[in-house]
């Protein structure tokens, strides 16, 4: 029973409560990991969505955006990088001239132009030229002179890299920015220095922008960066610049969260900004999520085409006019190249203009404040739900109800992101139910595996482990019959058990008994016994089955040997443990033999048990009984006695057991090879095989003058109720008249 009750509390923890806590810990730990938003964690969710763009790129729509992209052909037509400034001046003016209604430039010109007449002069001078020629050459204007005042003539934004070192002269904007709500705390780094173009350069431009690109950890640019921090101000992209140039609006409207009436998050959360007529919405550090097209030819125009005599102004016209131009190059050594989800190898400028079509098209991929509320519930949610039923679904149901929510959840943010551009992220839900799926069938194997082991455990108890191992490898031998194998059998049992059992309470014996068992117990497998079964506090136990064990005899004999010695170890040891039972100086008796046994699975077609049956098994059991009466602990039959040559044995009685006809001869064994050398033992075995032969020729003076000659010899052996048992024999039998066959048995009547 207590068994059955252990078997019930295994299954109802194992398969519901510990797999429950650990998946709903689980559910809890990836839901904290989402709302804390730990930096790299969110991979995988910016990969899904790099998928989405590629499945699903923006469809491009003409928004009057131009890259005018200084190619290799544009090289080689024109000369190679640097062009002078006369011809970068040539190429403005002839994009203003063509009605641009903004120019950007993705370049910077910090340093002043080596090919100015100015700078020929000055080499011509050193290397002794024409003073002449000299003094026109100084006389002209610089080249930067030139660009800067076809810069002043057109709508042109120049641009500058940020710094996070502290260097370069400071920034000096055109327009400031205007703030609607809590100035933006998000938007990060500070930088602190710049790269910026010639002060005329700057100072003739309509407008500066920042040409930095933030990238992702990856190195993917997946947001356009429209506003940065620098040394605490804010400063726009050449994007937003552009845009806000071409519309010739004033300052850039920024709204937070606390000035929007939205919840994004904290004060100081962007929200959106406005640029003239534009509202574009933005994520909280001041980005707008890219969304990018497919390669498309016509955005593009290179720069040689733009300068060539070949092409009339109607076509430039036709080309440029009313457009926004941003100008960069992807010349092999000259682009800035960036990786998007679109494209491994896109030129930088490719983000600007992108962006700045997004804005005009009002076409924005967003994640609504809403987004991630419905990923948090959707994580609670799944994945408790399959935390909560999956350990008793079981795998199968399981891996169904996390497909489906998987499909669910990945078919819904793809739906979401196809129809209305939303960006709902897909991967911490189905992280989760993955996780808890994974880890709770992980935990309810191994705690199966634990079952099993725990059942293999309990019943290796009861069978020897060779048993257990051959009915695991082969379970047809779970059927009814049996086989006759010549087999050796023990039974051991506790003198005076009643007795213990009146002065303890019902769980002290079983403590005891316990005890007293495990021990014997292993003794006995240790020498590949096959423990049969317990019948209160004897135990039976057999050698020689299921497999062969061609030293079976032996095996017993020692097992009976260490048994007696290893109960009078904890005879000595028990009683000083604290809490534990042990009665004083108990003793065993252990009666063994063999022969011819019917051994295998017997029972009922219900209920099998692995037994043995046979005259063999019922001597064994009489055996032991009689070691009561002959005042010894190991009784064996003549049959294991023929087989342990060299042990200590000493001939006992001819005896009949009760219900048996035939007589045996009983042995008492002593111990093995060593003590049979023992000066002890040698003292008394050829005294007592004189006193036998006395005895059974009924001289009985002889046979009574032996026993007192060696009572000592034989009181050292343990042997005194033996002798005792003899001495009564003797006086009664001398006193009477025996039957002309009377060879000296013994006829039990008792077992």
């Amino acid at each position: 029973m207590r068994s059955g009750c252990t078997l019930r509390r295994v299954r109802g923890l194992s398969f519901l409560k510990a797999p429950v806590a650990v998946g709903l810990l689980i559910v809890l730990a990836v839901a904290a990991v989402h709302f804390a938003r730990i930096p790299g964690f969110d991979r995988a969710g910016l990969m899904v969505f790099d998928a989405y763009q590629r499945a699903a790129p923006r469809v491009y729509q003409d928004a009057g955006v131009r890259i005018v992209d200084i190619d290799e052909e544009s090289l080689e037509r024109l000369g190679q990088w640097p062009w002078p400034r006369t011809e970068i001046a040539r190429l403005t003016d002839t994009l203003n001239a063509a009605g641009a209604l903004a120019i950007g430039f993705d370049m910077v010109f910090s340093e002043e132009d080596r090919t100015s007449p100015a700078k020929i002069a000055e080499r011509f001078a050193g290397e002794g030229g024409n003073a002449a020629l000299v003094a026109t050459l100084s006389g002209l204007p610089s080249n930067d002179a030139v660009l800067a005042e076809s810069f002043a003539a057109a709508p042109v934004v120049g641009g500058y890299f940020l710094l996070t070192e502290d260097r370069g002269r400071p920034l000096e904007l055109p327009v400031g920015m205007a703030m609607l709500g809590t100035p933006p705390t998000l938007v990060e780094p500070d930088f602190r220095g710049s790269v910026q173009s010639l002060p005329q350069l700057q100072e003739a431009a309509s407008g500066l922008g920042s040409l930095s690109i933030n990238k992702g950890e990856d190195g993917v640019v997946r947001r356009a960066a429209l506003l940065f921090h620098h040394r605490g101000e804010l400063v726009p992209a050449l994007s937003l610049e552009t845009l806000r140039v071409a519309q010739q609006a004033g300052s850039i409207l920024i709204k937070t969260s606390d000035g929007s009436g939205e919840t994004r998050g904290a004060p100081g959360a962007m929200v959106s900004l406005r640029v003239g007529a534009l509202e574009v919405p933005t994520t909280e550090a001041g980005e707008l999520w890219s969304h990018f097209t497919a390669p498309e030819p016509g955005r593009t125009i290179p720069a040689w085409k733009a300068l060539s005599p070949d092409i009339t102004d109607e076509e430039k016209a036709d080309l440029f006019g009313g457009k926004i131009i941003f100008i960069g190059a992807s010349a092999t050594g000259l682009r800035d190249v960036v990786a998007t989800p679109a494209s491994e190898r896109e030129p930088g400028v490719m983000v600007h203009a992108q962006a700045a079509e997004q804005m005009l098209l009002g076409q924005f991929l967003e994640q609504p404040d809403w987004a991630r509320g419905l990923e948090f519930a959707l994580i609670l949610l799944l994945g408790g739900a399959l935390a909560l039923a999956l350990p008793k679904a079981g795998a199968i149901a399981g891996a169904a109800f996390g497909l489906a929510g998987t499909a669910s959840v990945a078919g819904g943010s793809w739906l979401a992101f196809d129809q209305w551009r939303y960006l709902i992220d897909p991967t911490y839900p189905i992280a989760a139910m993955v996780l808890v799926y994974a880890v709770q069938t992980l935990l309810s194997f191994r705690q199966e595996e634990q079952q099993r082991a725990y059942i293999h455990d309990a019943f290796d108890r009861y069978l020897s482990p060779e048993m257990v191992r051959q009915i695991a490898a082969s379970p047809e031998k779970l059927q009814l019959g049996g086989e006759e194998r010549e087999m050796t059998v023990l039974f051991c049992d506790i003198r005076g058990f009643s007795k213990i059992s009146e002065q303890y309470e019902p769980h002290e014996v079983i403590n005891f008994l316990t005890g007293f068992l495990t021990p014997m117990c292993d003794i006995m497998l240790e020498r590949k016994a096959t423990v049969d079964k317990f019948i209160g506090d004897a135990i039976l136990a057999f050698w020689n089955a299921p497999l062969d064990d061609p030293d079976q005899f032996r095996n017993g004999a020692r097992s009976a040997l260490q048994m007696v010695a290893a109960l009078d170890q904890l005879n000595r040891e028990m009683p000083q443990r604290d809490g534990q039972i042990w009665p004083d100086n108990v003793k065993i008796g252990i009666g063994m033999n063999s022969g011819l046994c019917c051994v295998g699975n017997m029972g009922s077609q219900q209920r099998l048990s692995y037994s043995l049956i046979g005259d063999t098994v019922n001597i064994a059991s009489r055996f032991e009984g009689l070691t009561k009466q002959y005042g010894v602990e190991i009784m064996i039959g003549s049959a294991l006695a023929a087989q342990l040559d060299g042990f200590a044995l000493i001939e006992l009685d001819r005896v009949k057991v009760v219900g048996r006809d035939a007589p045996d001869t009983v042995y008492a064994l002593l111990g093995d090879e060593d003590f049979a050398a023992s000066a002890a033992f040698k003292a008394v075995l050829p005294q007592h095989e004189q006193f036998l032969a006395a005895y059974r020729a009924q001289d009985w003076s002889a046979a009574k003058a032996i026993l007192e000659t060696a009572n000592a010899d034989y009181t050292a052996l343990g042997l005194s109720d033996l002798t005792q048992i003899y001495r009564d024999r003797v006086t009664a039998l001398a006193k009477g008249t025996l039957p002309p066959d009377w060879d000296g048995t013994f006829e039990a009547t008792r077992k």
